[in-house]
């Protein structure tokens, strides 16, 4: 699988104008648009690319940003209810770090954390009142929850080299990533310095009857609502038909 890949970013640099090659830096997709369709499993992506010079890379991918509030239940009477919540805004759909080395040996706290390179470094603003001792436990919860939904990659992914200027890289993205534009933030690092980085962007979008269904339920709200409630009346009336004939 490397051979073809490098022969890719080999057509792509001999495509690059002169002043372009001369950069230290250059990366590019195989891919700019995931398109999901029905039966959509998950698929991979990958990243590729050249450096100038020598160095380290590192990629962070961040999905679509949202509003998450995340919920504390209690066991009060009997039956578990909400009694504690939290809203963090500006919450990223998908996240994932990927590296040509352990991302400790190849950048500084201080440049991770203005990256936010790392869930330590991840800016998650809280976005309603609450008390200063529940937004830690509230933030790591959120985390986790996206680590178990497969959205936020546990392990940091490998970025290879295919040579000394060759790399490349697969972004994986499961079953249940959201639509939106993603952001893929690539870092070329020599001796705990960036010394060049380039932002490259990813679109993920449903096509097909399901892209319809979603652009009608968003769009047109009240009339989804009303179809949605004339089609379980009619299957409500078929079950019941079917019963006094059965």
């Amino acid at each position: 699988m490397i051979r073809p890949f490098a022969a890719l970013a080999a057509l792509l640099l001999l495509a690059l104008p002169a002043t372009a090659q001369a950069q230290a830096l250059v990366a590019d997709l195989t891919s700019h648009l995931v398109a999901i369709t029905t039966g959509f499993t998950g698929t991979s992506v990958v990243l590729f690319g050249a450096i100038e010079g020598g160095g380290d890379i590192v990629v962070v991918v961040q999905g679509p940003e949202h509003e998450t509030v995340v919920r504390r239940k209690s066991h009060l009477g009997g039956i578990w209810l909400n009694t504690r919540s939290v809203a963090f805004s500006d919450v990223p759909g998908y996240y994932a770090v990927l590296s040509s080395r352990p991302v400790e040996d190849i950048m500084p706290p201080n440049l991770r954390q203005l990256h936010e390179i790392g869930f330590d470094n991840l800016k998650l603003p809280v976005a309603s009142k609450a008390k200063s001792t529940d937004i830690g436990p509230f933030r790591d919860a959120l985390i986790e929850e996206q680590q178990r939904s497969g959205l936020y990659e546990k392990q940091t992914g490998q970025v290879n080299f295919l040579g000394d200027r060759l790399f490349r890289a697969s972004l994986n993205f499961p079953a249940t990533v959201p639509t939106g534009t993603y952001s893929i933030q690539v870092f070329l690092v020599r001796k705990g310095d960036i010394v060049a980085a380039q932002t490259t962007p990813l679109i993920i979008s449903q096509t097909g009857l399901e892209a319809d269904i979603n652009d009608f339920a968003q769009n047109r709200p009240l009339f989804y609502g009303l179809v949605a409630v004339a089609l379980a009346a009619m299957a409500g009336w078929g079950a019941t038909f079917l019963f006094r004939n059965a």
